[in-house]
């Protein structure tokens, strides 16, 4: 399954040419991600953050540039998710406007306490995760 999410280009976005600023994207990214733990999860990232004082850092993330997207554009984010473990899960994320891609990313995320550690996640969320994952499989 793929979890979808339009972001327009906005001015706060891009740098004085008018293209997105590399950084820029991170941020979306990471937008994307938090409205999939709401969407799909059920678990928003105030729960995480502000109730259970947790949180699910990046811990590795490998990006490629394919074009540059302009101040206006939509893009068309997507996620899937590759893998699920005991504490971290592997995310893909791609970003299009227009038929064209613009950015692709893998991210690993992992659950972690509020003593800075790692630790199993959530079965709220594993479960979660692990049925999205595999309804990818299966489409």
């Amino acid at each position: 399954m793929t979890y979808r999410r339009r972001i327009q280009v906005e001015f706060n976005h891009c740098d004085p040419a008018g293209i997105v600023f590399y950084p820029r994207y991170f941020e979306m990214l990471n937008s994307v991600i938090e409205n999939f733990f709401a969407d799909v999860l059920a678990y928003p990232f105030t729960r995480i953050h502000v109730e259970e004082k947790c949180a699910v850092p990046t811990v590795q993330i490998d990006a490629g540039f394919q074009a540059v997207s302009r101040l206006g554009e939509m893009l068309e984010f997507t996620l899937e998710v590759q893998h699920v473990g005991r504490s971290s899960a592997r995310l893909a994320q791609r970003a299009t406007a227009g038929g064209q891609v613009k950015l692709q990313c893998t991210s690993t995320l992992v659950w972690v306490t509020p003593d800075g550690r790692a630790a199993p996640w959530p079965e709220a969320i594993r479960q979660k995760m692990i049925a999205f994952m595999e309804a990818n499989d299966g489409a």
